[in-house]
């Protein structure tokens, strides 16, 4: 099974982080290995919007299709795919620290065919994904 979680401080107020990061158009510039992302839903980002995305991962081209699960403002962002090579779910939850907003994302799916012969190559590039990831969120958000 692929598990991975990570967590930033980002210096910038939890409303602004919790936008930006469920603002589905805007994953392609900071999420590592995606190449395109966009909402596939009308309306704003909610439970039930859906997405799609294309990425490279372990060096891989996927496309996946999701939708959002949970999203309860300024604490917690969930989703999970709904068609693609690797089933996945995940979380972005979202408090209040000292001088900003501790971010941690999880995932965790379930991976076959080539990836499950692959899956401790997987994840760890997809830990090192999601490092990279939040990483990204942290200096483009404190650079605003």
């Amino acid at each position: 099974m692929l598990k991975v979680d990570a967590s930033a401080v980002i210096h910038r107020p939890i409303a602004e982080v919790f936008a930006y990061v469920t603002d589905l158009n805007t994953h392609a510039q900071w999420q590592a290995g995606l190449i395109e992302a966009k909402q596939t839903s009308a309306g704003p980002t909610q439970v039930g919007a859906t997405y799609k995305y294309t990425m490279q991962l372990a060096g891989q081209k996927l496309e996946t299709v999701g939708q959002v699960t949970e999203f309860e403002p300024n604490s917690k962002y969930a989703f999970k795919s709904t068609s693609g090579p690797i089933p996945l779910k995940g979380e972005f939850t979202f408090e209040s620290a000292e001088g900003g907003t501790h971010v941690r994302m999880s995932a965790e799916g379930e991976p076959g065919g080539f990836f499950k012969l692959a899956e401790p190559l997987l994840n760890n590039a997809t830990r090192q994904q999601i490092e990279t990831s939040l990483a990204n969120l942290k200096k483009l958000l404190e650079a605003r």
